[in-house]
C-alpha cells in the first residue's frame, strides 16, 4: 500500500499481520507489499487481503495457481473487515505474502501514516524480515519480488546488511492507482485505470515465474 500522507479513517489496530504462506509444500517466490492498509489487512490479518491495491495481486496469483479463494468473494466488497466476518482465508500455493512493515502505521490509533525509514529498517524489524526469509529458504525459496520503492529499499538494506545472493531479486511499482500512474507512459495522461492495471498483472506474472515460481504446464486439452 503506497501511503504518502496521514488520513484519518476510523480506529486502526496496528497488530502485526504474520506472512502469508502454504501449510505445506514448497515456498518459491516470497512478495514483499509496504505495510497493512487500515481498511484491508489490518482488518483481515492477512497480507493485502482487503488492501484497495491488493485485488490485483490477488487476481494474479490465482492466475498462476498460487492463490486459491472461495467463489462467494467474487460476489463480495473488497473489504478487510467483511473478509474477517465471512471468515474468508485465502490458500497460498508456493508463494508467500509479507509486508516491509508488518502492521498498519498509526501514531494514535486512528490516523494513518506512511511507515518511517526508522521503523522499517531498524533492527527489530529487519530481524523480523530475516527470519521469515530464513523460514522460507528452508522450504525452497528461490526469489523475492518487491512491490513499491518502500518495500524495494528496505529489502535492499537488509541484502546490504546480510547478503543472499541466492536469491533472485525483482522490483514493481505498486499496485496502488499511484504507483500504477507511475509507470505508464507520460504518467498516465489519457490512460484508463482498468489497462494499467492489466499491463502491471502480466508484469506482475513475469516478475514471479523469473523469481522462481514454476510456469505453468501447457494447456493440453
Amino acid at each position: 500500500m503506497t501511503m504518502s500522507k496521514t488520513t484519518h479513517i476510523g480506529r486502526i489496530l496496528g497488530t502485526p499481520v504474520p506472512m502469508l504462506m502454504p501449510l505445506d509444500g514448497p515456498v518459491y517466490v516470497l512478495l514483499v507489499g509496504e505495510a497493512p492498509g487500515p481498511r484491508g489487512a489490518d482488518k483481515s490479518g492477512v497480507p493485502f487481503l482487503g488492501d484497495a491495491a491488493g485485488k490485483v495481486l490477488y487476481d494474479v496469483l490465482v492466475r498462476l495457481g498460487a492463490m486459491t479463494l472461495p467463489p462467494e468473494i467474487e460476489c463480495m466488497a473488497w473489504d478487510g473487515s467483511l473478509f474477517v466476518a465471512s471468515g474468508i482465508v485465502p490458500v497460498a500455493q508456493g508463494v508467500a505474502l509479507g509486508n516491509a512493515f508488518d502492521r498498519c502505521p498509526t501514531d494514535d490509533g486512528a490516523t494513518f501514516r506512511a511507515p518511517m525509514r526508522s521503523e522499517l529498517e531498524g533492527t527489530a524489524n529487519l530481524a523480523r524480515l530475516t527470519r521469515d526469509i530464513n523460514i522460507l529458504s528452508g522450504r525452497g525459496l528461490k526469489g523475492i519480488v518487491t512491490l513499491g520503492r518502500v518495500a524495494t529499499r528496505t529489502i535492499e538494506v537488509l541484502f546490504k546488511r546480510a547478503p543472499m545472493p541466492e536469491l533472485a531479486r525483482r522490483a514493481l511499482p505498486h499496485p496502488s492507482a499511484q504507483g500504477l500512474l507511475s509507470m505508464a507512459p507520460d504518467r498516465g495522461k489519457g490512460a484508463k485505470m482498468a489497462d494499467l492495471q492489466e499491463a502491471w498483472m502480466v508484469r506482475c506474472q513475469y516478475a514471479i515465474l523469473q523469481a522462481g515460481f514454476p510456469a505453468p504446464e501447457p494447456d493440453k486439452s
